[in-house]
């Protein structure tokens, strides 16, 4: 089970700390993040969410803005109840010389670092990968920044917003009449942090055969690049820019959201010729399936009026339920498109318990997605929630041998 339903594990919550012991595939890793917002803290997130010990690293006195991003419910952050899961969290100012020797202390026994600093900002405390690998050879640093670490745009400060106006994603995106759209949530860094974890891991198996480290540098612009599809390739051999078409698709129709009778929508997709000839039959329009141009996605893309109207029109007169009963019925591709609230009700979603209860020290229970992926034998767990700023700051020192007394000077010389 992935999931943190069972009764059983309410009472390790209770008594942080100290934490639930890390389970999964990665326990036994050690992840130091140092990231802020959402690229590089949610590779974390998603490296603990397997078993990694994940130790968040967070300025004493600017904690990281995820925290106040979006509602928060009595002075709570709750987008950082999901992007702090699993983390054990605890302040440290890199740029004083206190700070920066309790982070190589810290690297020497880590397997890995995620930092989104601008090129250049370890490298002036002196934790540069000169520095950290010196402290421990067989550390990965992930390196994650709006444009890489070199370049003319390297010292930019960059955002997801910026790559996914860059990667060609927001020219493609919005109605052919209207202006490039963003995403109204954080596309391109989530796309980036799937992107990192994979690189870490690439990275931590390239290690066991090599014994050492190695730098991961994850440019955000360039993992949305990839996920536009084939463009690069398309201008390179035939000159061609995709123009943008709404909710229609280049390749294929009809593909669209349609108006139920009811005041519902419903998105309806036929990427296989099979399905498209089925959903012309249930609609009553069969004898297009005949017509030459109707044999390829292409074609029925050039022919997208003649499709969209058959269909919608056959959708607007029903209501929803009907809708997705007839498609079902007739094996044809539809969904209905949920808000959150459907998500949660989904029966689906439900069966896969994607969204999961999650005990809480400051909210008592909090629902959020549950791990990304189910495994077998070695499955994934959401021990904790996001835990408050520094929660655990003395905790990890004490575990690098630190006194009492050394602490408070640390915290004193404002390091902590």
């Amino acid at each position: 089970m992935r999931t943190m339903t069972d009764p059983s594990l309410t009472p390790l919550y209770d008594r942080l700390p100290p934490q639930p012991a890390p389970s999964g595939p990665l326990a036994g890793l050690r992840v130091l993040d140092l990231a802020t917002l959402f690229a590089g803290p949610l590779a974390a997130t998603m490296l603990g969410d397997f078993g990694a010990e994940v130790i968040k690293v967070e300025h004493p006195r600017r904690p990281d803005p995820a925290r106040g991003h979006g509602p928060a419910k009595d002075g709570v952050g709750l987008w950082w109840k999901l992007l702090g899961r699993n983390k054990r969290t605890m302040t440290l100012d890199l740029s004083t010389p206190g700070g920066r020797e309790v982070l190589l202390r810290l690297a020497a026994d880590a397997d890995v670092v995620i930092e989104n600093f601008r090129p250049g900002t370890l490298e002036k405390w002196g934790l540069g990968w000169p520095e950290l690998s010196a402290a421990n050879p067989r550390l990965v640093l992930a390196r994650v920044t709006g444009f890489g670490q070199f370049g003319p745009y390297a010292r930019r400060p960059g955002f997801g917003t910026l790559a996914e106006a860059m990667s060609g994603f927001a020219a493609l995106t919005g109605e052919p009449d209207g202006p490039p759209t963003l995403a109204p949530f954080g596309l391109a860094d989530s796309v980036a942090a799937l992107t990192t974890s994979y690189a870490v891991m690439a990275a931590l198996r390239g290690r066991d055969a090599t014994g050492r480290g190695q730098v991961v540098d994850m440019a955000i612009i360039e993992p949305m690049l990839t996920v536009v599809g084939p463009h690069p390739v398309w201008y390179d051999q035939l000159g061609y820019v995709q123009p943008r078409t709404g909710n229609r698709s280049t390749n294929n129709a009809p593909r669209n959201t349609y108006r139920t009778a009811d005041g519902s929508w419903v998105a309806v997709s036929t990427s296989a010729q099979s399905i498209a000839e089925r959903v012309m039959r249930l609609v009553g329009r069969p004898e297009l399936i005949g017509e030459p141009w109707f044999a390829t996605g292409a074609g029925r893309a050039r022919h997208a009026d003649e499709l969209d109207a058959a269909v919608g029109g056959w959708i607007a007169r029903r209501g929803r339920d009907e809708v997705l009963a007839a498609f079902e019925a007739a094996e044809a591709a539809v969904a209905p498109v949920h808000d959150v609230r459907d998500v949660l009700a989904d029966p689906q979603y439900q069966a896969l318990e994607s969204v999961t209860e999650v005990p809480d020290d400051e909210l008592g229970t909090v629902r959020m997605q549950n791990v990304l992926f189910r495994l077998s034998e070695t499955p994934g767990a959401i021990r904790w929630a996001g835990r408050p700023h520094g929660a655990d700051t003395d905790e990890v020192l004490a575990g690098l041998g630190m006194t009492g007394a050394e602490i408070a000077g640390l915290r004193a010389a404002g390091a902590l």
